[in-house]
């Protein structure tokens, strides 16, 4: 291997990584464009998706990428920042929306369909990305010092069952509790979740070709043995 093996208290700074900063900003750009393609609902075949359905996954992809290459405290740093992100964008969307349209303006309700969030579904997306993202990241990070850094295939997988699991059943409480049955609630849960693995296992191939390529690149692999998982300790390395 051209990388060295360190636990996080040896790791360098994420400021000397060459390619943290570049991921993170596609990261948040991913997370961001997914809020606003939500309202599109895509036919594959008999099958029928929303926007954000095909690109909210790619941010828990990434969420591997992090922890796995950079450790738990980069995924957490770019956790909170995506958080931060989404709900300044949310909040600038609505008191956008809310401002009285020009007279000649004909584009009013368009533009309100893609920026104007539904508080409740905003409030619900925020909460179940921050405990999936940070169920995903932990579990992750704990696989691989279980593991001793092997089966990055049964980590990627692995994590993402817990952290979708999370995210799935938060979201879909939170925006849809009360006001849908039981029944309807269990069957958004579950084929919103099986989609959200499958998708993650579809793309295990590209996960590993990307964490290896960014191991040799940064050279360096991190293992979490020594790390602070506190989520809220966002300036701890």
């Amino acid at each position: 291997m051209s990388f060295s093996t360190v636990t996080r208290s040896r790791a360098r700074d994420l400021r000397t990584f060459k390619s943290f900063d570049l991921l993170l900003a596609i990261f948040v750009v991913v997370l961001l464009i997914s809020n606003l393609v939500a309202q599109k609902i895509v036919a594959l075949g008999p099958f029928r998706v929303s926007g954000a359905q095909l690109m909210f996954p790619l941010t828990y992809i990434f969420g591997d990428i992090f922890t796995e290459v950079y450790g738990y405290s980069a995924s957490r740093r770019a956790i909170w920042l995506g958080f931060l992100a989404s709900g300044l964008m949310a909040a600038m969307g609505l008191a956008i929306v809310a401002l009285p349209p020009a007279p000649d303006w004909p584009h009013q309700e368009a533009f309100a369909t893609v920026f104007g969030f539904v508080p409740r579904l905003v409030v619900a997306s925020l909460i179940a990305y921050w405990c999936g993202e940070f169920a995903n990241s932990f579990v992750m990070a704990k696989m691989k010092v279980m593991t001793d850094g092997k089966y990055l295939w049964m980590r990627t997988i692995g994590s993402t069952v817990a952290g979708q699991l999370v995210d799935t059943v938060v979201v879909m409480i939170v925006a849809f509790g009360g006001s849908v049955s039981w029944s309807t609630l269990a069957n958004l849960i579950a084929s919103g979740y099986g989609f959200k693995v499958l998708y993650e296992v579809a793309s295990t191939p590209l996960t590993y070709l990307i964490v290896n390529g960014l191991k040799r690149y940064e050279g360096v692999d991190i293992y979490d043995k020594e790390s602070d998982f506190n989520p809220f300790h966002v300036t701890k390395t």
